[in-house]
């Protein structure tokens, strides 16, 4: 049944309850399968009414479905038999031995021996196992408690234990509106229309004379709460209904449309009266003739219309955790002007870095970028507007530039993980950057994508391939591939330029909303059927969409011709303005430009001044102008935690504004700056910062003509005063003093760290004694660090926040807290009884949320819940036992799981069985990795074997043992792991003799093998975050650090240097090393005695690892293999 059927039945089901259809309503649950009603359940069970609980039931499941539903039916059955011995009915409690009963012998024998013996004692309590079964109600209740426990645990019930939440007589409220909608379609409308039938539509009969409005409600239907009331009527009333073809976005339906002759009607309760004044299909239909408006969408459609509302998490969840809502206040804020910083030019756009939470990159109105690290106010990197081959350009581009030169930037934005940006300009031209967080911005892609201005970028992720979308003055929308810049889709249909583009997904599900500067808003798919909703927004004019952090709400902000601004909350579900906030000049003095944080808090940029508003209250909290200076409407960017507030100033500046965490971040970095290191604060901010590149500077001209279309991007007027003070600042913002940045962060180069004074390494705390650490990860908020020892126990180190610490991140500089839940309990794995856990192989596999780890050391595999360590289920019996675990990438209810017997099964947790068990090792599996972009599973055993597996059909397509260093015998063996890089191709395959990288073909690229000071056996290895480095670790102690481009030895970390003096051994080494998700100079290390230290460079030291070497520790199989990574910082990782 598709989507909108399901929701219809919800909707029927709310109506049969409110009319009192008690019986029936239990039916549809029963026969439909989509909410299971908890509440009749256990009334019936406490009832005795065993038929009608078996009945009810099998509408959801089936005694053979899986372990749990035969648990359940089991518990029922028993407790029937126990009941009817307990009569005395002796004939009862055979017909349901053999009938109900009987069943579960196959299953375990010896318990239905031991069920039917009870047969034969004069009180069923004389066994021992039942001897403090109570009376019937109690026992009722027992069994009660343990059957809510495995449905809830149930997958086959999981989103059917609550009924979703809408407001009541909703089904009364949609039939009022078809009614409304109908009689708008009327040719002769009647202010009381005698409505007798829904079997048919709704048309008055032909009148003469005038057409009074009609009605605001209707006594047909009866009365209906206020909480379904149609929306206000106003200027700014909801979407314009369209007739869509299908795989339509639903839910954007209704809207105003003046020019259509129906009058208003005044706000009411619903019923017949129009609740805007027309459709606008009637102005853009689309649809062909016969369908009618109400008829339901296609499967398609009702699938993806579910999806855009609901944005459920594809995250596997196994328990209902409530999280409660954070409470804010006006302190939050970002109020304090901390930091101004100099631009030099009209600055038109701003980005905050989507990691580093004080890197801010600034476009302007001569065509430059720039990059600022706003804490200690340094330009880190400029770039003046040039292009870089003229010769590829086109005709229209060439003639623009070269009859006016002037160029500005109309957007610059981040990609979403901060390795890339792009820059649109206001002719014709989009150029992609890749952020290389070893010292450069450098040229990716120039594209010529629209004729005219460029008015807006920003970046998806359509078919899981990060895309570049752009609009421009060309009235099209385009979507470009990230990598080679070609273009995938083009979408046209608005009749002006296309001011804004704002990609989303809810769930998998990939749409586009653009806006054009007729006031029109569209909404797209990743295909080409044309825009699927057709609506106009308030003020008719500039609009941009954004939305909240978390993805679940839309709101737009745009201004009029005549000055009026608008922001609004849309409602997704019902396509109409959820609320507008007030407070806005009646006149603004530009676009009103605005950005949301924290999912509470709104920020608008009007009368020189910043207003803030609660997302849910429409009067204004709050305005600040930030000590004067502000532009009359100025540009503004919250950075991602909402600690820091960039705005833009008169005199060609920015100021920086910070609440108290924001303050407390920019304290530390200057803590940091003390003595004159000013490097960028990489133990702060997520990934190391950029030395800039500076190539030659062009003349730029210092205005640029206005342009009708688009008044956001005129340059304010200057005074013939200031003229002086900004064309000298202009040249100082063209011309940076590079030279004193390039010498504050250069690299630190130290090949080798022996003392303790050289970096920064923390011993976390722990009391209990638990063997050999065997696996070691960082939960993927990086917010805590989760260990496995060799004696099956898990341990969990979280970092608080504190004045220290504000973000609560982990770090060397402050030691975590070893946490446990209240009651004590130690999150153990189950353990083979043949195979001691110290002797077999330990896995672990962490949820996307950090709700849940998969674990297991020679047992069962266990799923634990992180936030209590209870065990919620457990699967796999051994033999063979698990040997590694990964995770589906596109479902996360699919686990890859690598066997003791050499053999991989993909399990489905869902449904609790092996979809299909792939074979092609000869030994244990130790290594698996999914790749999204090449669509494909890789294997790595203990016979030191790589097999490449198509997720699709499960095939295998290629195998490859890994090649021999010179020196070692022809064949490998011993444990060999796989790690994907970012770019999802190039695969890091690590052995005790070698470290190497290989191609999506399984060639190996290049190899590095122990040599020189590093002589030891490989014992762990592992990608940085940013995939530019590889870290690993050696069995005497040793920790090197290499460059990923060559295998390069960047440095050596001596045991020395991290362990206490009285610890170190050479029997005391990094058996397993976890790199951090967002800072690639931190590093964990599980140690072969049990503890577990945190390094990272030192904060007296450039905070980055050694600088590359002149010695060339690797070895390059061939010229094709190395130009085939060459290129590697060019291609973009998968988010």
């Amino acid at each position: 049944m598709s989507s909108l059927s399901r929701e219809l039945v919800f909707l029927i089901l709310q109506f049969l309850d409110e009319e009192k259809f008690k019986e029936t309503v239990h039916k549809l649950e029963q026969e439909s399968g989509f909410f299971f009603n908890m509440k009749y359940f256990e009334d019936q069970v406490q009832a005795g009414e065993w038929d009608e609980v078996e009945r009810y039931l099998c509408g959801f499941t089936k005694v053979e479905d899986n372990r749990y539903s035969m648990k359940i039916f089991f518990e029922i059955r028993k407790q029937k038999y126990l009941e009817a011995l307990d009569r005395q009915d002796r004939a009862k409690a055979v017909e349901i031995l053999v009938k109900d009963l009987k069943v579960f012998a196959s299953f375990n024998e010896e318990l239905f021996k031991e069920i039917t013996q009870l047969l034969t004692l004069d009180n069923f309590r004389q066994n021992e196992q039942l001897s403090k079964y109570g009376d019937t109600k109690s026992a009722r209740n027992i069994m009660l408690m343990e059957l809510k426990k495995l449905i809830e645990a149930n997958p086959l019930f999981r989103d059917k234990l609550t009924f979703p939440s809408f407001k009541s007589s909703r089904l009364r409220t949609l039939i009022n509106q078809s009614l409304n909608w109908q009689h708008q379609l009327c040719k002769n409308p009647r202010p009381n229309p005698d409505i007798k039938t829904l079997f048919t539509d709704h048309s008055c009969a032909t009148t003469n004379g005038a057409r009074p409005p009609p009605p605001s409600n209707s006594p047909l239907m009866g009365p209906v709460p206020k909480a379904g009331a149609f929306p206000p009527i106003g200027a700014h009333s909801p979407f314009q209904p369209v007739v869509s073809p299908p795989g339509a976005i639903a839910g954007w339906m209704s809207s105003t449309n003046p020019s259509l002759p129906h009058a208003a009607v005044a706000t009411g309760p619903p019923g017949l009266g129009q609740p805007s004044s027309a459709a606008a299909f009637l102005k853009h239909q689309r649809s062909p003739t016969g369908i009618t408006g109400m008829d339901y969408q296609s499967a398609e459609s009702e699938h993806l219309m579910k999806r855009i509302r609901t944005g459920q998490s594809d995250e596997v969840s196994f328990s209902g955790v409530t999280h409660t809502s954070n409470v804010y206040s006006q302190d939050d804020l970002p109020k304090t002007v901390m930091r101004t910083l100099s631009q030099g030019s009209n600055v038109m756009s701003m980005d905050f870095h989507p990691q580093q939470q004080t890197i801010l990159l600034v476009g302007t109105n001569v065509g430059d970028i720039s990059l600022w690290e706003v804490g200690s106010r340094e330009r880190l990197a400029h770039k003046p507007f040039k292009v870089w081959d003229i010769s590829t350009c086109s005709m229209p581009l060439q003639t623009a530039l070269l009859n006016d030169a002037a160029i500005a930037v109309n957007r610059c934005v981040w990609g979403p993980d901060g390795l890339i940006l792009g820059v649109a300009f206001s002719k014709h031209i989009v150029q992609i950057y890749t952020y290389n967080p070893t010292g450069e911005l450098r040229q990716h892609l120039e594209i010529d994508a629209h004729i005219g201005g460029v008015n807006d970028i920003a970046f998806a992720h359509p078919n899981k391939q990060l895309c570049i979308v752009t609009c421009g003055d060309d009235k099209t929308i385009k979507v470009w591939d990230a990598v080679a810049g070609r273009r995938q889709y083009i979408f046209e249909g608005h009749e002006a330029s296309v001011y804004s583009v704002c990609p989303h997904y809810k769930e998998n599900i990939q749409f586009i909303f653009s806006t054009a500067v007729d006031g029109k808003i569209k909404a797209w798919l990743y295909d080409y059927l044309g825009s699927r909703v057709d609506y106009d927004a308030p003020g008719l004019w500039c609009t941009m969409m954004q939305y909240s952090a978390d993805g679940t709400r839309l709101f737009s902000c745009g201004t009029s011709k005549e000055g009026e601004s608008h922001l609004v909350e849309w409602n997704e579900s019902e396509g109409a303005i959820k609320r507008t906030y007030s407070g806005f000049r009646k006149r603004s003095l530009g676009v009103v430009q605005f950005d949301t944080t924290r999912n509470r808090f709104l920020a608008a940029g009007d009368e020189f001044q910043i207003k803030f508003w609660d997302m849910d209250n429409t009067n204004m909290l709050t305005a600040v102008d930030a000590e004067g200076g502000l532009t009359a409407s100025p540009r503004l960017r919250f950075n991602k935690e909402g600690s820091l507030l960039a705005v833009t100033s008169s005199d060609n500046g920015i100021k920086i504004l910070a609440n108290n965490d924001g303050l407390r971040l920019i304290k530390m970095l200057e803590n940091r700056t003390i003595g004159g290191n000013r490097g960028p604060p990489e133990a702060l901010n997520s990934k190391p910062l950029i030395v800039n590149a500076l190539g030659p500077v062009g003349n730029v001209s210092a205005g640029i003509a206005p342009t009708l279309e688009r008044p956001d991007r005129i340059p304010p007027p200057v005074s013939i005063s200031s003229l002086a003070t900004m064309d000298g600042s202009r040249l100082v913002d063209v011309k940076p003093r590079i030279s004193d940045d390039v010498e504050k962060i250069k690299s630190w180069k130290i090949p080798d760290i022996v003392d303790s004074s050289q970096l920064k390494a923390l011993r976390l705390p722990d009391s209990m004694a638990t063997g050999r650490v065997v696996r070691l990860i960082y939960t993927n908020s990086g917010l805590s660090l989760l260990a496995l020892f060799s004696n099956a126990v898990h341990k969990l180190w979280k970092w608080q926040r504190s004045e220290r610490n504000p973000l609560g991140k982990s770090t060397a500089y402050v030691v975590p807290q070893l946490w446990q839940p209240s009651n004590g309990v130690l999150m153990t794995n189950d353990t083979s009884d043949t195979s001691p856990a110290e002797e077999s192989a330990a896995c672990i596999a962490l949820s996307k949320n950090d709700s849940y780890v998969m674990s297991a050391s020679g047992g069962k595999v266990s799923l634990f819940n992180m936030m209590t360590f209870k065990v919620m289920t457990t699967f796999m019996s051994p033999p063979p036992a698990a040997t590694f675990l990964a995770f589906h990438p596109q479902d996360n209810n699919i686990i890859a799981i690598g066997m003791e017997d050499s053999t991989i099964q993909i399990y489905n947790v869902r449904v609790d069985e092996v979809k299909t068990k792939l074979k092609g090792h000869q030994k244990r599996i130790t290594g698996l990795a999914f790749s999204q972009t090449l669509n494909a599973l890789v294997s790595s055993g203990a016979d030191a074997q790589l097999c490449l597996w198509s997720i699709d059909q499960w095939e295998k397509k290629k195998t490859r043992f890994i090649q021999s260093p010179a020196g070692r015998p022809s064949s490998l063996a011993g444990e060999t792991k796989v790690q994907f890089h970012n770019d999802q191709t190039h695969l890091l395959v690590v052995h005790e003799s070698q470290i190497a990288v290989y191609d999506s073909k399984l060639e190996c690229l290049r190899s590095w093998s122990p040599k020189d000071t590093l002589t030891a056996p490989i014992s762990s290895a592992i990608y940085s975050c940013d995939g530019l480095l590889v870290y690993a670790g050696f069995c005497d102690g040793a920790v090197a650090i290499f460059d990923v481009d060559s295998l390069r030895l960047r440095c050596r970390i001596a045991p020395s240097a991290y362990l206490p003096s009285s610890g170190v051994s050479g029997t005391v080494y990094p058996s397993v090393i976890a790199a951090h998700p967002s800072e690639p100079n931190q590093i964990a290390l599980g140690m072969s005695d049990g503890t577990v230290h945190v390094v990272e460079p030192s904060s007296d030291a450039e905070p980055k690892w050694g600088g590359p070497q002149s010695q060339d520790n690797g070895s390059l199989p061939s010229n094709s293999s190395n130009a085939a990574l060459s290129s590697q910082q060019s291609e973009l990782p998968s988010r």
